[in-house]
């Protein structure tokens, strides 16, 4: 049998080509963003008992009631602002499944999707495979600071959607609430969404705050929240997630969502909901991650490579053209075979595969691991 493929540009993701790599060499695996440390075991114990306790049959379509009436009183409690539990939360599988079911109940054969790149590489396939069209922005180091004419050049009577991540992977920028504004300003009165993947926002380091959608009105009013579980408790192969939207745009993700997941994990999602009583399970990972970023700065302050301190996420960005003028692609490559250290190419997010010669370092491991790392660092 013969068939036209309907992504014949995509192979495997760099995040599995890094990581089968650093496997192969037994190299330190700072490449794909997933902690190297357990998750809570009062979480784990919460999930087990969720068990226990007869939570082992479907969920809800939407999700368990009392995991988003949890989320709805972190909105309330963060941003002052709140959604619906049961009309305007969705509990998915993982943030990736949130993102592209909310582009395949919105976006048809040539709309147009305005992406900033670097971009996380799971949103452009899902334009693609559901007859979209990919508007590039491409930002560039070492601020990937947005440019708001260029963006109001590229909208058009087509644009069906802009998405947006902040704080951004891979690059380890925030948005600020001018970003926001301008956004807002750009989207008002028409009929564009916006996606805003905001994985996370609990990791945005020096006192700075999290510009989620919803602190905006009419951003708002035209925006899903996408969010991840894995990244905010350290278990990132639960695979849940969520995501918030005014109720009229949530009943068409809903109609998609119940055909393709229905629901997820149903003893995850009660363990999670229980764990989230103590706020302080969230609110304390800005400081986490912040000992994290500064220990693994100050550790390779003497080598080579360059960088600006990461605003946010657990991702680190260092510069090596001081070191070699190797494509981006080649050098974390002989890294993982030569030095035993893995680590992500950005040039495969950016427009025209870019090459800035940067790479991104995943920070949320132990601080052995961190030390270790370093020293090899150092070396180089």
């Amino acid at each position: 049998m013969q068939h036209q493929s309907k992504l014949p540009n995509v192979g495997t993701t760099i995040f599995s080509v890094m990581s089968a790599l650093a496997n192969t060499h037994k190299a330190i695996n700072l490449s794909q963003g997933f902690p190297n440390y357990p998750s809570s075991q009062k979480l784990n114990n919460l999930v087990t008992s969720a068990m226990h306790n007869g939570y082992n049959q479907y969920a809800p379509m939407a999700g368990n009631l009392d995991l988003r009436l949890a989320i709805s009183n972190k909105y309330q409690l963060l941003y002052k602002n709140t959604y619906h539990p049961e009309k305007e939360i969705t509990v998915t599988a993982g943030a990736t499944q949130a993102i592209y079911t909310i582009i395949s109940a919105f976006v048809r054969p040539n709309d147009e999707v305005i992406i900033f790149k670097p971009a996380y590489d799971c949103y452009e396939p899902a334009v693609h495979v559901n007859g979209g069209k990919v508007t590039p922005i491409q930002l560039s180091v070492p601020n990937y600071k947005v440019d708001w004419a260029e963006v109001a050049s590229k909208i058009s009577d087509k644009t069906k959607m802009i998405m947006i991540n902040s704080p951004h992977n891979p690059s380890g920028t925030i948005w600020t609430k001018n970003d926001m504004l301008q956004l807002q300003k750009l989207t008002i009165d028409t009929n564009i969404i916006v996606l805003s993947d905001e994985v996370y926002e609990h990791i945005v380091f020096d006192g700075e705050q999290h510009q989620s959608a919803c602190l905006f009105s009419d951003l708002k009013q035209r925006s899903f929240i996408t969010a991840s579980f894995g990244k905010t408790f350290h278990n990132t192969g639960w695979k849940i997630g969520y995501c918030c939207a005014p109720d009229y745009l949530m009943a068409e993700f809903r109609k998609v969502h119940q055909f393709n997941v229905f629901s997820v994990h149903h003893p995850s999602q009660k363990g999670i909901a229980d764990y989230m009583q103590d706020a302080e399970t969230y609110l304390s990972l800005n400081a986490f991650f912040q000992q994290k970023r500064d220990l693994f700065l100050n550790l390779i302050s003497a080598s080579r490579f360059k960088f600006k301190p990461s605003q946010g996420t657990y991702f680190q960005v260092l510069e090596y053209s001081n070191i070699t003028n190797k494509n981006d692609v080649d050098f974390a490559k002989q890294l993982t075979t030569e030095f035993k250290i893995a680590a992500i190419p950005l040039s495969v997010f950016n427009k025209n595969k870019k090459d800035d010669k940067v790479l991104r370092f995943c920070f949320a491991k132990t601080d052995e691991t961190l030390v270790k790392a370093a020293e090899i660092l150092c070396k180089i």
